[in-house]
């Protein structure tokens, strides 16, 4: 194992505040159902389609929305927050020699932005899909641009589609319990490894 692949909103960055927040905007101009902060860990339980029809947006709109939608959270940067540990967790991984990239579906300004406020300078590449859906060909991307094999890499999501994408893409990962899928969703599509704290990250990928 050489590299490790981060995905980004919910398992480095607390960002569900200005998920909420942002969503929100966009609800009210395109007449979808808005969220409440105090129903988010019931939403974590629900499947994207699930959230969907709960929201009456319909999926095939997300190529348009997208990109409104990462705008908006641009100007709200400096309300996402480090979850408490992961620093720590990159910067021991980079001592030990790890290559560290990151994998998500928000842009790559805000990741890089985010990386520099927050002190973070060991993330050797960030690659970034346009569609939620499509990350295991980015994995695949990343792969053969650094000419490696499947067993070379891991990486550490927090949703259900990172893990469908890593099963596509033949790597293994390690869902994260403190992000945006809850563990009922996440358990039929069946990670390789669960964790609950950023430290057991570290046991982990220690022990392969």
């Amino acid at each position: 194992m050489k590299h490790i692949i981060f995905d980004f909103d919910g398992t480095l960055a607390d960002s569900t505040a200005v998920f909420a927040s942002v969503w929100n905007t966009i609800a009210k101009k395109h007449k979808f159902k808005e969220v409440q902060l105090e129903d988010i860990d019931a939403l974590k339980k629900l499947s994207i389609a699930e959230r969907s029809k709960l929201f009456n947006f319909p999926l095939h709109k997300l190529p348009t929305i997208l990109p409104q939608f990462y705008r908006l959270y641009q100007q709200s940067l400096q309300d996402v927050h480090l979850f408490h540990g992961m620093k720590e967790v990159i910067q021991e991984l980079d001592k030990k020699g790890y290559t560290i990239a990151i994998i998500s579906s928000n842009s790559k300004d805000n990741i890089l932005a985010f990386l520099q406020t927050n002190g973070i300078d060991h993330v050797s590449e960030v690659l970034c899909s346009s569609r939620i859906f499509g990350k295991d060909k980015v994995i695949k991307k990343y792969l053969k641009q650094a000419n490696l094999k499947t067993s070379d890499v891991l990486y550490v999501g927090d949703e259900q589609r990172d893990i469908v994408a890593c099963k596509k893409a033949g790597i293994p990962i390690i869902w994260v319990g403190w992000g945006y899928d809850a563990i009922e969703i996440v358990q039929s599509a069946e990670p390789d490894y669960k964790v609950f704290t950023p430290a057991e990250i570290l046991t982990i990928i220690e022990g392969l």
